[in-house]
């Protein structure tokens, strides 16, 4: 059975996102989380929260066991981005892109 969270809008870019991402797709849940929390950078931060609520998820409404998980995907998908401008010289503008990206981690336990 497969179980998903999702954390939409997170103020970082998706590229961010991926490297701490990419680190724990295919590892049991548990080993994931103990991964995370020796990653200092704020994206793990926020994958680890998004991980420990698929596994409360996993947990209170399909009733598994947190030992028999693995991250089937985990994935940090682009999201919408806030465009704002600076001022430049001579009078122009500069545009400023910020970023958001939404987080999506997938529990299974085959």
């Amino acid at each position: 059975m497969q179980v998903l969270a999702i954390t939409r809008n997170v103020r970082m870019s998706a590229q961010k996102m991926r490297e701490v991402v990419r680190q724990i797709q295919g590892l049991p849940a548990l080993k994931a989380q103990a991964a995370l929390s020796f990653v200092s950078r704020k994206s793990a931060r926020v994958v680890a929260k998004t991980l420990k609520s698929a596994i409360a998820n996993a947990e209170n409404n399909n009733g598994l066991k947190a030992e028999n998980l693995t991250v089937r995907e985990a994935v940090a998908c682009t999201g919408f981005s806030m465009k704002r401008f600076t001022p430049k010289a001579r009078g122009s503008a500069g545009p400023i892109v910020k970023r958001t990206c939404h987080v999506r981690i997938v529990l299974s336990d085959e």
